[in-house]
């Protein structure tokens, strides 16, 4: 299997109840390295852009005002099959759903304040990832 990178982000609400350090712990526990952070507050300019597939739609508003809401941890991960085995690690959108022993079940709060976001394909990975990283803050190790 190839390794390859998925992005995520360590959602405010997460951020707010401090869970970013078990969800780093158990992202590196469960063999994701890590190869670029950072913490942000992201703009509501930048949450618009990021999320513009959304756009339209009647939660777009509220995700954009969501991601604005306070500070989050960008990652870039790999691992064999990053995206894939990255969704199957976080769970189901909704941590009502979401397996046990997963990070939405562990840390999400609802379906709007689901603990972190996960890339959904290799090639929004590498979009994802060239939006919140330049080639200098991504190492390889």
């Amino acid at each position: 299997m190839e390794t390859t990178k998925t992005l995520t982000i360590i959602k405010p609400t997460a951020m707010k109840k401090h869970y970013h350090t078990g969800i780093l712990r158990d992202i590196t526990d469960n063999g994701f390295n890590i190869k670029a952070l950072k913490m942000m507050q992201m703009t509501r300019h930048q949450a618009e852009r990021f999320y513009d597939i959304h756009e339209g739609k009647p939660f777009f508003k509220k995700l954009v005002d969501f991601m604005c809401s306070g500070p989050v941890i960008v990652a870039l991960l790999e691992a064999e099959d990053a995206v894939n085995a990255y969704r199957r690690f976080i769970g189901a959108t909704n941590p009502e759903n979401a397996t046990d022993k997963t990070l939405r079940h562990k840390y999400g709060s609802s379906l709007t304040e689901n603990a972190v976001h996960g890339s959904d394909s290799d090639e929004n990975a590498e979009k994802e990832a060239a939006f919140f990283f330049s080639e200098t803050e991504i190492f390889d190790y």
